[in-house]
């Protein structure tokens, strides 16, 4: 049975607050940022849309329904106009977060002067209509807690008042209703809340074993919702995970890490279209105060052909599968005189992501500007095609695909055949004009060969004759353009002298021999020029191609320090690789979660957190274990 105490609302709270003023939200020490570290976020989410979680018992970002829905909370963009849904003591507290092993449960705990609580936070998978739940308790002694929700609807664009009412339940559980002029949202509660400004409040104590809940829910769900059906959604989405978790074959070191990537990864699909998202973030700075921020709640070809490949590694045949699906749907999608793919689509298939920029937004840390939607949609990027090829590949390996899926395929590889020598954005999606990427031409490469092997292993119809010339052709002009003799390296285009850490994967594709001496001279060279202890960057910005964006400043690339994890793992020197792989663990926040960059002071920056990065720890941890002799 919930039981609770209410304390009144402090002296000063209420009516008269303007919806965006300044710190009418904090109650923590006057020193206290306006913005925290990246990293001290967790994430849950109900394979929809997701949840950032800040260690002070903030939730600072959600996008209600869909992972590129409006927000509701964006306080992570802007403090002050974002919104916002904290719990946490009303006094001086120390914190840490951890999560229900094996899940995507999130445990935040207080440790204050006079006692010890923590918030519980979940989404329940797939429910309907769903909810976000978040359970108060009291550990040990007594501590004071404070509850201010206060969202911002439409990114903060759209304004709204607050209702408050009891619940059909009795007691003192209340109903507080947020209605904007296009969308209404409810909190449920087993407290009396109180209206302020834009905002619902409580203030409680709990003693140890006492309990308090509050779930935020589309209208008209209250009635699904009490003591009962809250505990009962905290064992139901327990056992899901852990249920869901049992199906990876993973067995070997470093297992938590790569089971907790795994449920990032799971927590990244969009389960109505199996679509998987980049990361469930937009705007997140790869540098403070610059203007690389970029929306990515929508589903790459690239890295959703790495997520699944990821998936099939670790026994999660359905994910996979799902995105089969989802690629056959976008494949059947394409006109007969045009069959080329967009390397991003909306998580339904959407083909048009325009870009936006909120200017009424400051951005995290003042990092403008903060956008919507992403013009990458329009960019031809080649080495998606390798990519979806070697995913499509690995999948028949396991379940024979389609017809209609061959078919679509065959159509989009004729089509690859007469275009793969035209100059592209390449996989870092420059914006200041196309050149011929190494990267891109060697994923063409990729596309051939496993069209061919498929073909091989199935007997399948095709341009075989056509696809081996184009194969060979290419193969034959990376190794002689994309060959720096200067360098003694491949190079990132074709004339150029730039490095650039995607070549790292040239041994990973099986397009040459990981002790190769190119491979081992261009993994050298890597590692003196784009290595800085284990972090990677992906090039010097100050030396590659225009991104159209100035400036040279951005972090190092974690994704790229797994992939030179993997490629020492095959070149045999493994303490090198282990130890690479040892210190990028300990970049990743405490939760074990990664943005897709890390700072020069270990701070995490970019999208949070990223699934490209998360994919790179799984293979790197698989093919590592493997060589160090275990399973």
């Amino acid at each position: 049975m919930t039981t609770h105490r209410t304390e009144q609302a402090r002296e000063g709270d209420g009516a008269g607050t303007h919806p965006l003023e300044v710190g009418q939200w904090s109650w923590g020490p006057p020193n206290e940022p306006r913005y925290r570290p990246i990293e001290s976020y967790g994430l849950i989410g109900d394979l929809r849309t997701a949840v950032l979680v800040g260690c002070d018992g903030s939730i600072d970002w959600f996008c209600p329904g869909r992972f590129d829905a409006p927000s509701l909370f964006a306080a992570i963009l802007d403090a002050d106009k974002g919104g916002h849904f904290r719990i946490a003591p009303s006094r001086p507290a120390k914190t840490k977060q951890i999560y229900l092993p094996d899940t995507a449960v999130l445990y935040t705990r207080f440790y204050t002067g006079g006692g010890v609580g923590e918030v519980i936070d979940f989404m329940p998978p797939e429910r309907d209509p769903c909810a976000l739940v978040r359970v108060v308790i009291g550990v040990r002694g007594e501590v004071p807690f404070r509850m201010r929700c206060q969202p911002a609807f439409d990114y903060g664009r759209a304004e709204h008042r607050v209702e408050i009412s009891d619940r059909p339940t009795g007691g003192e559980d209340d109903l507080a209703r947020f209605v904007g002029s296009a969308q209404v949202t409810e909190l449920s509660s087993s407290l009396a809340m109180q209206p302020s400004g834009p905002a619902a409040e409580a203030n409680f104590a709990l003693c140890a074993g006492e309990q308090a809940w509050f779930v935020l829910h589309p209208p008209g769900a209250s009635s699904l919702w009490g003591d009962q059906s809250v505990n009962a959604a905290h064992d139901t989405t327990r056992d899901f995970w852990r249920r869901w978790l049992k199906a990876s074959v993973y067995r070997g070191r470093w297992r938590e890490m790569v089971e907790r990537s795994a449920i990032t990864l799971k927590l990244c699909t969009y389960a109505p279209s199996g679509a998987m998202v980049a990361a469930p973030t937009t705007s997140l700075p790869e540098a403070i105060g610059g203007p690389r921020n970029w929306d990515y709640r929508y589903a790459w070809l690239r890295d959703s052909a790495f997520t699944a490949f990821a998936f099939l590694r670790l026994g999660f045949y359905d994910e996979a599968g799902s995105f089969m699906d989802w690629l056959e749907a976008r494949s059947s999608e394409t006109a007969e005189d045009d069959p080329q793919l967009q390397i991003v689509y909306g998580i339904d298939g959407e083909r048009e992501l325009e870009e936006q920029e909120l200017g009424h937004l400051e951005g995290y840390e003042g990092s403008r500007p903060v956008r919507i939607g992403n013009g990458a949609y329009g960019q031809l990027q080649l080495d998606v095609y390798g990519e979806v090829m070697d995913a499509v590949y690995l999948y028949n390996r396991h379940e024979a695909i389609s017809y209609d899926l061959w078919s679509s395929v065959r159509s989009i590889l004729d089509w690859l055949a007469d275009n793969w020598q035209q100059p592209d954005e390449g996989i870092w999606e420059v914006r200041g004009g196309r050149r011929d990427f190494v990267y891109s031409r060697m994923m063409c490469w990729v596309a051939f060969e496993r069209a061919l092997r498929i073909q091989t292993f199935r007997g399948l119809p095709g341009n075989t004759r056509k696809w081996r010339t184009v194969r060979d052709q290419i193969y034959e002009e990376v190794m002689e353009k994309g060959w720096s003799e200067s360098r003694r390296a491949f190079v990132q285009y074709y004339g150029g002298d730039v490095l650039d850490a995607s070549n790292l994967l040239m041994p990973l594709v099986k397009f040459i021999g990981p002790r190769d001496p190119r491979m081992l001279d261009t993994l050298e060279a890597i590692r003196r020029d784009l290595v800085s202890d284990s972090l990677v960057y992906r090039y010097d910005p100050a030396q590659a191609s225009d991104d159209g964006l100035g400036g040279s400043e951005e972090g190092s690339f974690s994704l790229c320090s797994f992939w030179l994890v993997e490629t020492l793992t095959r070149a045999g020197q493994l303490d090198d690789a282990r130890l690479v792989f040892e210190k990028m663990l300990s970049y990743s926040s405490n939760l074990g979660l990664y943005a897709e960059q890390v700072g020069d002071t270990g701070d995490a920056l970019g999208n949070y957190p990223q699934a490209f990065t998360h994919l790179g720890l799984i293979s790197a941890a698989w093919d590592l274990n493997l060589a160090l002799g275990e399973g």
